[in-house]
C-alpha cells in the first residue's frame, strides 16, 4: 500500500469575494505521477501556491509526508524537498546552463564573504562537487552540448528541461509541475515526458502536474484529479475521466465529447 506524500484537508482560498479553491480536498500517494486537469478557472494553479507556499489559504491545511506545511514559506519547502515549476520558465537569462543549475543548492560556502577570504580550498572543493553534480544532471536531460550555452537563447522546451533540471539539484521528493508542456514543440515535449518517467522511475521523484494536453497526460499520469469551480470533480484513470459525464460537462458543455489534443 502506498502512503500519502500530501494531503489536502478541505482546503479554501478567497479573494474578496470571489472562491478560487473551495473546500478542496485530495491525496496524492507517493511514486506517483498524478495529474491535475480542469477548465480554465477552475482553481489549478490557485491550489498549487497555495500548496507551494506562494499563497497563503484562507482556510483548510496542507500535509506533507504528514507534516502540516500549511502557510508555510515557499523556500521552506524548497528545503524539505517539495519543489515547484512554473508555466513560465524563471531562468537566470545572462547565466549559462551549468551556472543555472549549480546556483540551485543552498547554503553554498562560498555565499559567505569570510569564506571566499579565510577558506578558498573549502569554497573550491563544494564547488567542483555541485559542478560535478549539474553535468550528472545536463547528461541525465541530454542538455550536455548546451551546457555552455546562455540559459536566455534557449528554446521554450529547452527552458522547461532546464527547471526540471532545476529540481534535480536538490533533494527532491514532490515536484508540482505547472503545465511543464505549455508552449513546448512535440519533439521537445516526448523528451519532457521521458525525463520525467525516468526520474519517477529511477529517481523516485513523485509528480504532480497541472496540463491541458490530455495526450501528455494519458501518457504519464494515473491517476488523474480533475477540478472544477474550485472543488475536486472526479479522481481516476484518463480514459475513465474522458467518459465521465460530469468531467465532459465541465469542459464543454452538455452533448459534447472530450477529445485528446
Amino acid at each position: 500500500m502506498q502512503d500519502n506524500i500530501l494531503e489536502l484537508r478541505n482546503l479554501s482560498k478567497y479573494f474578496g469575494g470571489l472562491v478560487a479553491v473551495s473546500n478542496c480536498s485530495l491525496k496524492v500517494k507517493k511514486g506517483t505521477i498524478t495529474g491535475i486537469i480542469g477548465p480554465n478557472g477552475s482553481g489549478k494553479t490557485t491550489l498549487f501556491n497555495l500548496i507551494a507556499g506562494n499563497l497563503k489559504s484562507s482556510a483548510g491545511s496542507v500535509l506533507f509526508n504528514n507534516e502540516n506545511i500549511t502557510n508555510v514559506p515557499s523556500y521552506e519547502l524548497f528545503s524539505k524537498g517539495l519543489l515547484r515549476t512554473f508555466q513560465i520558465a524563471h531562468e537566470f537569462t545572462n547565466l549559462s546552463v551549468l551556472e543555472n543549475l549549480m546556483m540551485v543548492p543552498g547554503n553554498q560556502s562560498g555565499e559567505k564573504l569570510m569564506n571566499v577570504l579565510l577558506k578558498p580550498g573549502l569554497v573550491a572543493i563544494e564547488e567542483n562537487q555541485i559542478k560535478e553534480k549539474a553535468m550528472e544532471v545536463v547528461d541525465f536531460l541530454n542538455l550536455r552540448h548546451l551546457k555552455n550555452e546562455l540559459a536566455g537563447n534557449l528554446s521554450g522546451g529547452q527552458k522547461k528541461l532546464l527547471e526540471l533540471g532545476r529540481t534535480m539539484m536538490v533533494d527532491a521528493k514532490l515536484v508540482l509541475l505547472d503545465e511543464v508542456g505549455a508552449g513546448v514543440n512535440r519533439t521537445l515535449l516526448k523528451d519532457l515526458g521521458t525525463a520525467i518517467e525516468k526520474l519517477n522511475k529511477e529517481k523516485g521523484y513523485t509528480f504532480c502536474m497541472i496540463e491541458h494536453d490530455m495526450d501528455f497526460i494519458g501518457r504519464l499520469c494515473n491517476p488523474v484529479i480533475v477540478m472544477a469551480e474550485g472543488s475536486v470533480l472526479f479522481e481516476g484513470s484518463v480514459e475513465e475521466a474522458k467518459k465521465d459525464e460530469r468531467v465532459i460537462e465541465s469542459y464543454l458543455g452538455r452533448g459534447s465529447k472530450l477529445k485528446d489534443n
